[in-house]
């Protein structure tokens, strides 16, 4: 997919329900707890929203965007925001850190043999798994009905 590819699902526009935290499937898994919810954007595409997080770690997170291309089954990470849990490297570049980082799916990464999203610049802009997901949607094109709304993973609390 190229870089203009890329952008253009990113920017196209994807409406959010305002319950959509209530909407997300979640599920404990061993060691996580994990939350997807899939949704079409104006343009037709198919898009899932898919958020992790480590039950013992919560600097160890992922909230991702990935699109469904038309006549596949495989899912292409756009955008990943991580945590602080580990160091990342990103290869082509030659440069590590250790810090919150955000994913970005590149051409040049996919030409080069990697993983679509394997490059990621570091990030101050969020420090949980709420922030990241709050960055996600302000970065991506989506549009919230309104509504109140909770905290994801915190079921069960008023607000």
């Amino acid at each position: 997919m190229t870089d203009a590819e890329i952008a253009a699902l990113i920017e196209e526009t994807k409406t959010l329900p305002a319950d959509y935290l209530q909407r997300l499937k979640q599920k404990t898994k061993r060691g996580h707890r994990e939350a997807e919810v899939e949704l079409p954007g104006t343009r037709g595409s198919v898009f899932r929203v898919i958020i992790r997080e480590s039950s013992e770690n919560p600097l160890d997170f992922s909230v991702i965007l990935a699109h469904k291309p038309p006549n596949t089954n495989v899912w292409f990470r756009l955008r990943r925001y991580n945590g602080k849990s580990h160091e990342h490297t990103n290869r082509l570049e030659g440069s590590k850190f250790f810090d919150f980082h955000i994913h970005t799916a590149t051409e040049r990464y996919q030409d080069s043999g990697f993983r679509e999203d394997a490059f990621a610049e570091p990030t101050a802009r969020y420090s949980d798994v709420n922030g990241a997901l709050e960055c996600l949607i302000s970065d991506c094109g989506f549009e919230i009905e309104r509504g109140n709304q909770k905290s994801l993973f915190e079921e069960g609390k008023d607000q």
